[in-house]
């Protein structure tokens, strides 16, 4: 009997890179907290994975080309870079608050730890199966 990685792993290595990517733009959000007339920026992940869980089952699109994108859009691609409202505007022009940025960064790093050690468990099991345990 074959084992499908993609229904085994499930939505978390996807989520992982997600997060990942997130990490990126909050980081660069920190690392610009002074820089005037910079943009806070942010991803949507419920947005990411409404796009995904909207399509139709009988409208999948049908890879004809091995470079083609499988059944989940790759996170990179998936939500577009939203920028934030800030509720208390710099008068430079800055939109980063650093307190409520460093927040959001260290809620994304521990979903991503969530996410590693779901995916983590999975794969021990999968092993565990394969091998006969």
């Amino acid at each position: 009997m074959a084992i499908n990685f993609e229904s085994a792993l499930g939505i978390h290595d996807d989520a992982m890179l997600f997060r990942a990517r997130r990490a990126e733009v909050l980081a660069n959000n920190i690392a610009n907290a002074d820089t005037p007339n910079f943009k806070a920026r942010d991803l949507d992940f419920a947005a990411m994975l409404e796009g995904v869980t909207d399509q139709p089952s009988a409208l999948k699109p049908v890879a004809t080309h091995a470079g083609h994108q499988s059944d989940l859009i790759n996170p990179d691609y998936a939500a577009d870079l939203m920028f934030r409202l800030p509720q208390q505007p710099s008068v430079d022009g800055n939109t980063v608050e650093l307190q409520q940025e460093m927040a959001r960064y260290t809620e994304n790093a521990m979903a991503y730890q969530a996410s590693f050690q779901l995916l983590n468990r999975k794969i021990t099991g999968l092993k565990s199966a394969i091998k006969g345990e």
